[in-house]
């Protein structure tokens, strides 16, 4: 078996992944290429995960490599995360930039201009990557990391609607942290689904597992109180103002939560109103829905959302990870496992072509479902019973991704124009074509190929 990790320059994408690898005894003798674009990072993962290997005597290889399409050579799982430019600087230009030209964004990494921008920039490395695939190893199961995740997704399959292509993200494990204690169970006795476009999913079904009780009223009593109530971000940021230290901030702020046996939240009122009129909790923790919706400003918990990226700025910047620590964390390898056993077990999020999964969505989209896994891969379960509420909120956004992925495919200005006056948080148009030239000359390096 042979595993490549794009990106893995990164230490916490390389160390937690190959922790997680090396915690499965079924990938044991496997080969693991590290690639990534920055040679002296990748080189001190390498060194690090010989040393584990040594160290606890495991049974794998490892290596290391900056050309791509000789690290790709017979690979049969790609687990790609990566990103392009000053992650946080350019974040600040997706987000901060737009306000300036009168679009009020919630945040700016997925939806809205931010998340277009964010679109334009990553999707054509990744479109790179896939070509190289797709000529090297076209049978290799590649599954995604990066954000946008829903644009990055639709785009690969519109160019190359062949691939093996599995978008991943963890916002879902966060339903395992909630439920237990907000309805007094153990996550082994409860049974829940979740679904929509990636950061834009609500939980659909949640039941007791072994009597089948619909506990959904009961969510809908609990949660308001539940999260509503709870130490945020601020309790991390104003500890760390006060002891200049992270380890304690993070520790003081764990211990809050501990007490409690919950889970912060960055904002509170946008989950409040979609509690009540729309009767569905999100399964978002960091102000992604909001990015979304047209409305989202009017009732934004303003503070938490910019507490929470402070705060996710300060611990990237100054938490350093410094050995592989052999656990799992991440779903992947679950999948991978899943698939070389035959499992056919239901992982809990997959971001997979919407082939009927999601009524009155388009197939062309790729939404966020609940997946089986057997040895034939992976396979989008249909999400039945959707409001026709919630549906009606993704469909407002699904032309977006359609004219993102086009614009990036065509290289047309124009259409990063219409992608942008078709968003739901857009609200005025006399500022769109300026805006997008200003963002264009600023990020020149990424955007210049649109004309």
């Amino acid at each position: 078996m042979k595993i490549v990790l794009i990106g893995a320059g990164s230490l916490q994408f390389g160390y937690g992944m190959l922790g997680d690898i090396f915690s499965s005894k079924l990938l044991e003798g496997s080969e693991i290429t590290l690639l990534d674009i920055n040679e002296v990072a990748l080189q001190k993962v390498l060194l690090t995960a010989q040393d584990t290997i040594t160290r606890y005597k495991l049974d794998f290889s490892v290596t290391a490599a900056t050309n791509r399409r000789e690290a790709l050579k017979h690979a049969d799982f790609i687990i790609s995360s990566i990103e392009v430019g000053n992650r946080f600087q350019l974040w600040d230009e997706d987000w901060k930039m737009p306000l300036q030209y009168g679009v009020h964004q919630v945040y700016g990494e997925n939806g809205g201009p931010g998340g277009v921008f964010h679109s334009l920039r990553i999707i054509p490395v990744i479109l790179d990557i896939m070509k190289d695939v797709m000529e090297v190893c076209p049978d290799a199961w590649v599954f995604n990391y990066s954000n946008p995740m829903t644009a990055i997704g639709t785009t690969v399959y519109r160019v190359y609607p062949e691939a093996k292509f599995v978008g991943m993200c963890h916002e879902i494990g966060w339903l395992s942290r909630w439920l237990p204690g907000m309805l007094n169970r153990t996550v082994e006795e409860l049974y829940f689904q979740a679904a929509g476009l990636n950061h834009f999913s609500c939980v659909i079904h949640i039941k007791d597992r072994k009597t089948g009780e619909d506990l959904y009223p009961e969510v809908l009593r609990k949660a308001p109180e539940f999260f509503l109530h709870e130490p945020g971000y601020s309790d991390l940021l104003d500890e760390y103002r006060k002891t200049g230290d992270l380890d304690a901030a993070e520790k003081f702020d764990k211990e809050k939560i501990a007490r409690k046996s919950r889970f912060e939240w960055a904002d509170r009122r946008i989950m409040k109103l979609m509690l009540e009129k729309y009767r569905l909790l999100p399964i978002t923790v960091d102000s992604h829905f909001g990015e979304y919706l047209g409305w989202a400003w009017d009732v934004a918990d303003h503070r938490g959302i910019l507490d929470f990226y402070d705060a996710y700025k300060i611990m990237l910047s100054q938490k350093t990870v410094s050995d592989i620590r052999i656990e799992r964390s991440e779903r992947v390898i679950t999948i991978i496992e899943g698939m070389i056993t035959d499992s056919g077990y239901e992982e809990e999020a997959v971001n997979v072509p919407n082939t009927g999964l999601i009524e009155d969505l388009p197939s062309w989209v790729v939404v966020e479902v609940p997946g089986i896994i057997d040895k034939n891969g992976v396979h989008g379960i249909t999400m039945h019973g959707m409001s026709k509420g919630f549906l009606a909120l993704l469909r407002s956004y699904a032309g977006v991704y359609d004219l993102t992925a086009e614009a990036i495919v065509q290289k047309k200005k124009s259409l990063v124009v219409q992608a942008l006056l078709a968003n739901p948080v857009v609200h005025q148009a006399s500022q769109v074509e300026a805006m997008v030239d200003r963002m264009i000359d600023q990020q020149s390096r990424w955007l210049g190929y649109l004309t």
